[in-house]
């Protein structure tokens, strides 16, 4: 019980939302959880800080009837409390729990997925040729279709590049 009360204060909760990438479902579910949970950890510790013995004797000095005294003094002794069955809600919280998992391993996936496509990019703009160092010949072997485009304009007398200008600028 220590050991995960130690845990549970250990979570940082705003980069856990945050940093998994959750649905707004999960992360609404979450945060309903954290606040019964904290409400449920002030109540017991209110609770244990309660003093909880009885000083019967007080209550025989103060009151005419000493036998009600007693009784109340002999039903506190033999009091047993009651066993509850908690069953059906461990199995609802079970529930809750397997599909929070599922949602957690479903989100690494992704998580995954997208970390090895960006670190694919990242490889193909390190490894990238400089601008300067690309030839013409190349760039029509990438786009033919540009050959044909220059081919027109030259055959047209069109020198400019529409929009050229305005995008880079005169003489550029």
């Amino acid at each position: 019980m220590a050991s995960s009360t130690r845990a549970a204060a250990a979570i940082d909760w705003s980069k856990l939302t945050v940093s998994l990438g959750l649905k707004k479902e999960t992360v609404a579910a979450l945060q309903a959880f954290r606040k019964r949970n904290d409400e449920a950890r002030r109540i017991v510790s209110a609770l244990k800080e309660q003093k909880t013995d009885i000083d019967f004797e007080h209550y025989r000095k103060i009151l005419k009837n000493k036998s009600i005294v007693n009784e109340a003094e002999k039903a506190l002794g033999t009091f047993k409390p009651a066993k509850v069955d908690l069953t059906a809600q461990m199995k609802v919280v079970e529930t809750i729990e397997t599909k929070a998992v599922e949602n957690a391993k479903k989100t690494a996936a992704r998580v995954d997925t997208e970390l090895r496509e960006l670190h694919n990019t990242l490889n193909n703009i390190e490894q990238t040729r400089p601008f300067e160092n690309i030839t013409i010949e190349e760039i029509v072997k990438a786009k033919p279709e540009i050959n044909d485009i220059v081919e027109k304009m030259v055959k047209k007398g069109q020198w400019n590049v529409p929009g050229y200008e305005e995008k880079f600028g005169y003489g550029a």
